[in-house]
């Protein structure tokens, strides 16, 4: 097998029990019993992402935080995760009875662009001597998502023999025998992307939240703000200074409204007068157009007149000189032919004398 290939993998879009216990996603059977009933709470709907009342805030600005140390704590983990970004709130998973930490955690950002630089800086990084995992909000954003207590989940261990493939920490490889394109279908499998493989080294995107014909409608200086005090903010510590960091952020956005609001007016000012000279342009160019194809006609008019009257003299003078030729034609021959009958009668009584 290639390098290239070996190398070759796809992250899952949505969760299905049977795929995801399958190293290259094309399995068609469960192959043990946490899959299996994984499927029957899938196919029976028993799990609902939404149902839990703990799990809160926006999810396209949440990350999943996993294999944290069962002694780390909340201020531990916020001061640790607030290198990112502003830290809006933090859910540290803990057992019902025991109030243990089970060792995953739920931080959720100001803004999603937030959320998105923990999810591609803070993977794989060291909290109280342990490699954390950062994820996205798979139990929310992820269709048909199954977790771990109920046989689904991402990612595994080796030992337990439940590893589950299509997350970030194990995606699937990219298949080396047929694919039974006929089976997912019918189970309602995606198929595996042919020629469109990511590579391992590759970072899986997150899900994007989809914008409504009214958020497109917004100007875009919400945009811009939040990218300032992202830069703001990417410098020092959070800790000690959110009062001052919130009161300069909100001075900044009344600011930037205030500078857009009068930007916007200008802009209507320029674009009414500049609608007014293109139709004053219009105006003139339309009567330069009239006047044009006015003095056109008449100028041609004038030349088919004369035209015209050169033709019809030229057609009398031509039919007049007819006339008067035939009319000279006619009186000469009558007298050239009197002429000769005086002549005949003359020479006739001449010889008549002679006899």
């Amino acid at each position: 097998m290639s390098g290239s290939r070996a190398n070759a993998v796809f992250y899952a879009e949505s969760y299905h029990p049977i795929q995801a216990g399958s190293i290259d996603g094309t399995d068609t059977l469960p192959h043990d019993n946490a899959v299996y009933r994984a499927l029957l709470c899938s196919s029976a709907g028993l799990y609902d992402p939404f149902g839990d009342p703990k799990v809160i805030g926006d999810p396209y600005c949440t990350v999943f935080v996993g294999h944290l140390n069962h002694l780390t704590t909340e201020d531990t983990l916020h001061k640790a995760m607030s290198k990112y970004g502003r830290v809006k709130s933090l859910r540290l998973v803990r057992h019902i009875v025991t109030g243990a930490s089970r060792g995953y955690a739920f931080v959720e950002y100001e803004t999603e662009r937030e959320m998105r630089r923990a999810y591609e800086d803070a993977h794989h990084s060291m909290i109280d001597d342990c490699e954390i995992i950062v994820d996205y909000n798979r139990q929310q954003l992820m269709p048909g998502w199954i977790p771990r207590r109920l046989g689904g989940g991402i990612g595994g261990k080796k030992e337990s023999g439940q590893l589950r493939f299509g997350g970030r920490e194990r995606p699937f490889r990219a298949p080396l025998r047929p694919i039974p394109l006929d089976d997912l279908k019918r189970l309602g499998i995606p198929p595996p992307p042919e020629g469109r493989y990511m590579s391992r080294f590759q970072v899986p995107p997150p899900p994007r939240r989809k914008r409504s014909n009214m958020d497109r409608e917004e100007p875009s200086h919400r945009g811009s703000s939040m990218d300032r005090e992202d830069r703001y903010h990417k410098g020092g510590s959070i800790d000690g200074e959110e009062h001052s960091h919130e009161g300069s952020s909100v001075d900044r956005e009344d600011h930037h409204h205030k500078r857009s609001s009068m930007e916007w007016v200008d802009w209507e000012e320029h674009s009414h007068r500049r609608s007014s000279i293109d139709k004053r342009s219009s105006i003139d160019r339309e009567e330069r157009f009239h006047k044009r194809s006015s003095s056109d006609r008449e100028v041609r008019f004038h030349k088919r007149s004369s035209t015209d009257w050169e033709e019809r003299s030229d057609k009398r003078s031509f039919i007049h000189g007819e006339e008067r030729f035939h009319s000279r034609s006619s009186m000469d021959w009558e007298e050239h032919s009197h002429k000769s009958s005086m002549d005949w009668e003359r020479h006739s009584q001449k010889r008549h004398r002679q006899y």
